[in-house]
């Protein structure tokens, strides 16, 4: 049974393991859009350390990192799905949608909530979709890469 806790990006264990996962999702993510430098890519540890997002983590009974999202709310009842990552070797397994089932559960009084992904992206669009986000604007971040924005309206 996966459990989801909050991360501490304090703890030297846990910054590590997050750090790992993190370039293992985005390199492949970057592989699939085709863009080798998304900005979680170029981060060091420290960096990653020193964030303002708030970082949940999908745990197995062995404590191993599964996945994690991260979310910072930019605008007063509007949360950002900063980041969302899965080990590749546990995709296909529900671990995205439970984390953004908990945050909308954590985060309830939101009143909007935003994602964006690179478009080529299918797994990460059929994933928000599917949590009912609704795509809202597509922009070139560099050429030929596109991002998509998502909202989803809170208390569903």
């Amino acid at each position: 049974m996966n459990t989801i806790v909050r991360l501490d990006l304090q703890d030297e264990y846990t910054l590590s393991e997050l750090w790992s996962l993190q370039h293992k999702a985005y390199r492949l993510e970057a592989e699939i859009i085709g863009f080798n430098e998304i900005p979680p890519l170029l981060e060091t540890r420290e960096m990653l350390a020193a964030v303002k997002e708030v970082f949940y983590g999908c745990l197995d009974d062995n404590g191993d990192l599964l996945g994690a999202a991260a979310v910072l709310e930019e605008t007063p009842g509007k949360l950002t799905v900063t980041r969302m990552m899965v080990n590749p070797e546990h995709f296909r397994q529900g671990i995205a949608g439970s984390l953004l089932e908990f945050i909308f559960r954590h985060h309830s009084a939101m009143e909007q909530f935003i994602v964006s992904t690179g478009k080529l992206n299918r797994p990460a669009v059929t994933l928000y979709t599917k949590h009912g986000f609704v795509p809202a604007a597509v922009e070139e971040v560099a050429p030929g890469v596109e991002l998509i924005e998502f909202y989803r309206g809170g208390q569903l």
